[in-house]
């Protein structure tokens, strides 16, 4: 009989495996040499367009640092990528922690590479409160998708952004297209009521659900639940069977208490498992009878715009904040508000306009 633990997952680590002594110390060093030369811009584009998995990669990097130097070059790597971009699918994907979104991303995934498509997962991990820290395992859970030569995973860390989209998702998005990629699966740390940042970036917003965890009553509450385009229950196999297909009645009936989309799509529920691939199929059925129906009346396009026009004004506001927090003058002024914030000497209110006032006159005197 076989032993259950000689299984080994890419979380084993080998004990006591030392380096073989035939390799090249001049390989190492040519090795080292490369990864800590920085390509220019020019090489960053002629990588991406050329389908360089690597290219990419480094250029999303780029794109998430805060160095400005680091963005100087990102901004050209994306204006350059731009006109490649804008002709995939995005998928946003979202659920409660534990519905099993990598299981499920890496069966669909593995599904969609097999009809010929190119997949690229842009998988946004929870950042510690405390120390700021993220774990980024997505490419550790999906061991086959990551392997699969289609398919490109890149894992972020979602930071203070609130919702668990990455601040750079957008870049990502629009640098993966100009690599070649055909269906952009967005997948989300976890579902609440403010985690709604994905559906203004995605195309087809997906929500995953289990049976049996109370999730049913929690379905009918509005927010999260209007913005779904499918409803996929998940984790339907062996025992939960029944209970997900009670489940699928349910949330049937709580998509009848919602307004028409302005898409015209009548949002569906449908069961699956991403552990023997069951219903995988029918989830990619449904995606396709979305996008013909968006694509042959127009709203595909429509949302495309409302989502540039809204990432326009969220970049404004991004950029406007960093610039107030990163101005030296309001850096200091900021730290003795705060302190007379703390000891009662000045109403928060009070402070926040003095600082603001501070920072307008900077400009004032710019423009003089």
């Amino acid at each position: 009989m076989e032993n259950p633990k000689a299984h080994k997952t890419a979380l084993h680590e080998k004990d006591g495996i030392d380096r073989p002594e035939n390799i090249s110390p001049g390989s190492i060093s040519h090795i080292t040499r490369l990864r800590k030369k920085q390509p220019s811009a020019e090489e960053l584009i002629n990588g991406i367009l050329a389908g360089n998995k690597t290219a990419l990669s480094r250029a999303i990097t780029l794109v998430e640092s805060n160095n400005p130097a680091h963005l100087e070059k990102a901004d050209k790597v994306i204006n350059a990528c731009l006109p490649y971009a804008d002709k995939s699918v995005r998928i946003g994907i979202t659920g409660v922690p534990g519905v099993g979104k990598s299981t499920f991303i890496e069966a669909f995934g593995k599904y969609l590479t097999g009809l010929g498509k190119k997949v690229a997962v842009l998988a946004v991990d929870p950042s510690s409160s405390v120390s700021n820290g993220s774990i980024l395992g997505d490419k550790t859970r999906m061991e086959e998708l990551v392997k699969d030569e289609n398919a490109y995973i890149r894992p972020s860390a979602s930071g203070k952004t609130l919702g668990g989209v990455a601040r750079k998702t957008r870049e990502a998005i629009i640098l993966c297209e100009a690599c070649g990629f055909d269906t952009i699966i967005i997948e989300t740390v976890g579902v609440g009521q403010s985690e709604t940042a994905v559906h203004g970036m995605a195309d087809f917003f997906l929500l995953l659900k289990i049976a049996g965890a109370g999730d049913e009553l929690q379905g009918i509450k509005r927010g999260i639940m209007e913005m779904a385009d499918l409803i996929v229950i998940n984790k339907a196999d062996g025992d939960n069977i029944k209970k997900a297909r009670m489940a699928k009645t349910e949330f049937n009936r709580s998509l009848h208490l919602f307004p028409p989309k302005e898409s015209g799509w009548q949002p569906k529920v449908t069961t699956c498992s991403a552990l023997t691939h069951d219903g995988i199929e029918g989830v990619w059925q449904a995606l396709e009878e979305y996008f013909g129906l968006t694509k042959a009346n127009g709203y595909f396009k429509h949302k495309r715009r409302e989502q540039n026009q809204h990432w326009l004004l969220e970049t404004i506001n991004e950029q406007l904040k960093n610039n107030f927090y990163n101005n030296p003058d309001i850096a200091v002024l900021l730290e003795e508000n705060k302190k007379a914030v703390q000891n009662n000497e000045l109403s928060p209110f009070a402070a926040a306009q003095e600082l603001l006032k501070v920072y307008h006159g900077f400009f004032q005197n710019k423009l003089e």
